[in-house]
This record gives C-alpha cells, structure tokens and sequence, in this order.
C-alpha cells in the first residue's frame, strides 16, 4: 500500500493510470446507452419510411412521432441531426393532406438545417423544395414561387 510519505514518482504514475482507466471506462460505460438510443433513433426513423412506402401512413405517423421525440431527448431539440424526424413527419402529414400540421415542421427543419449547415448547402435546399411541395399542393403558388427563388 502507498502511503503519503513513500508515494514516489511511481506510484503518483500508476495512481493516475488508474484514475484515467477509470474515467475510461465511465465515458465507455455512458456513451453506449447513447449508441444504443441512436441505433433506436435510426430504427424508428427506417420503420416510418418503409410504413410510408406501404401506404401506413397512420402507424408511419405515430412511429415518426416516437422517433422526434427520441431525437429530442438524445439530442436536444436544436441539434442537426433532429431535423431529419421533424422532416420525415412533416411529409407524413403533407402525403395526408395535413397540411397546417406539415408546415410548421418543415419550417422547423429548414430553420435548424440553416442554422447548423449555411444557406448554401445542399440539405437546406430541399428542405425549401419541401416547402415550395407543400405550398403548391395548397394551391398556394405565389408562396411557393418565393420560397423557390430561395434555392
């Protein structure tokens, strides 16, 4: 045992090893409950889309709830990669003609999508081309015109 009067260089290295090989383990030990909520994240993500091609709109929809909010409580409401859930429900809500509900999703996404990546990247023009979709299936062509000119 070390005690404080021959605790030499050695010992104070082999203290530290430990103490960092604890931490180690620690950052291991957390950081794979968050893979494995990512890997949940990424599954309800792929379920909701292949419910959509399907035609399930209505389970696709509660699946992609589940996954935005998963995404929120992993992520944080603001961070990038929740954009693509807001996104996957706005065109669930879209392709059922909810559109009061789609829009403000999609708004959501681009907002998150300018903020993180610039106005000039390629994930922010779609979103807008989601937006310019979703305008002018309301018949709202001036809108979607605007937010066209954008891209």
């Amino acid at each position: 045992m070390v005690s404080p009067s021959n605790a030499g260089p050695s010992s104070i290295s082999t203290s530290f090893f430990l103490f960092a090989s604890a931490l180690v383990c620690l950052a291991l030990l957390f950081s794979s409950g968050l893979f494995a909520q990512s890997d949940e994240w990424k599954r309800l993500n792929q379920e909701a889309v292949s419910l959509y091609q399907q035609g399930d709109y209505k389970r696709a929809t509660d699946v992609a709830r589940k996954a935005l909010e998963l995404a929120e409580r992993e992520f944080g409401p603001d961070h990038p990669t929740v954009a693509t859930s807001p996104n996957n429900l706005a065109e669930l809500y879209r392709a059922q003609g909810r559109y009061t509900e789609a829009e403000p999703l999609y708004k959501r996404t681009l907002a998150m999508r300018e903020k993180a990546l610039g106005p000039d990247h390629p994930s922010v023009a779609t979103s807008l081309n989601s937006l310019a979709i979703l305008y002018r299936a309301q018949g709202q062509y001036a809108q979607a015109e605007l937010v066209c000119s954008s891209i």
